[in-house]
């Protein structure tokens, strides 16, 4: 919608993270103020390479600090509220769960309470779950009616996110939808253990390929450009389509193996034949995960623009240029 985020008030959690920062550059080209939660100082990191920090008004702090929010949310006279914030590594999850709770379960009520607090001043919510809160399920591909059923921590930290959100809409008629994407790739990203940055980083240094599982693992990609298109569509339909409290996936329509969509990236890096190690160390990870997109085509009337070629083509030359290779 034309000039829909203009002037907007618009809160970000996690903004300094891959989705934060592409979802903060768009906005503000929109000309959104924006008011960001930051944690941490990466200094490696686009937020703050690309100084997006003195664009925006930073807020320090954690999403665990309730009263932190609820401040924010009425100083800053905030809008809409997009909820990123999260431990989003499987491994680290399963090493540390309690932390992946605090930070992906208190953090999720913590802001659905202070923005109830500031209702109606607060007018949207998105609410980023994951293809990861249907858990295990013999039928694919999910659809936004397949049971959450989480099993592992970070599935399950994101199965109680989106429960929870459902129930702030339902008992308080909160308007807060949900997000529930295919795994993200794109320039930007520094969590070089997963497979598409840390393939193309590998390859990049002429070190060894490895492959934690067995290389079987079916999985959803999206561009972290179609994930920020599908993000601010939903937010922008809210109010207009009555959508509080729905859920919509979105995906890129890429149902690859982890082996096959490394061999991709060879493929587009012109290196072909690329030693591969493959550990089959992997341990509490889904073995086939991919999303039906129909609803959000349907009613948001919303499809991937980038083909999983172009998008990887972008992320190679983004790596080029931030390991200064080009």
């Amino acid at each position: 919608m034309a000039g829909f985020w203009k002037l907007r008030n618009v809160f970000i959690t996690g903004c300094s993270g891959f989705l934060g920062y592409w979802l903060t550059e768009y906005l503000l080209g929109e000309g959104a103020n924006v008011i960001g939660l930051v944690r941490d100082y990466v200094p490696q990191s686009s937020f703050f390479r690309f100084r997006l920090n003195e664009r925006i008004t930073v807020i320090r702090g954690e999403i665990e600090d309730y009263f932190l929010l609820e401040r924010t949310l009425n100083e800053y006279e905030i809008d809409t509220v997009f909820h990123l914030a999260a431990q989003t590594i499987v491994e680290i999850a399963n090493r540390n769960p309690l932390a992946t709770f605090e930070t992906n379960i208190k953090g999720t009520w913590n802001l659905l309470e202070a923005c109830r607090r500031n209702y109606p001043l607060v007018k949207r919510i998105v609410v980023a779950s994951s293809d990861k809160a249907y858990g295990t399920q013999e039928k694919l591909p999910y659809t936004e009616d397949t049971p959450l059923q989480g099993a592992h921590p970070y599935d399950v930290s994101k199965t109680c996110a989106d429960l929870i959100s459902s129930a702030f809409f339902t008992t308080y008629q909160l308007p807060v939808c949900i997000t529930r994407c295919g795994n993200f790739y794109g320039g930007g990203d520094l969590n070089f253990n997963r497979l598409v940055c840390g393939t193309i980083r590998s390859v990049l240094h002429s070190r060894p390929l490895i492959i934690r599982s067995d290389g079987t693992p079916k999985r959803d990609y999206i561009y972290i450009k179609d994930a920020v298109n599908g993000y601010c569509t939903l937010a922008e339909n809210l109010e207009n389509l009555n959508l509080s409290g729905d859920a919509f996936n979105f995906s890129g329509g890429n149902r690859l193996s982890v082996l096959d969509l490394t061999n991709k990236i060879l493929e587009l890096m012109d290196k072909k034949g690329y030693p591969i190690e493959i550990l089959n160390q992997a341990k509490g990870e889904i073995q086939d995960q991919y999303l039906s997109i129909e609803k959000a085509k349907k009613v948001l009337s919303w499809t991937p623009h980038y083909s999983l070629e172009d998008g990887l083509r972008e992320t190679i030359e983004w790596y080029h240029k931030f390991f200064g290779l080009k």
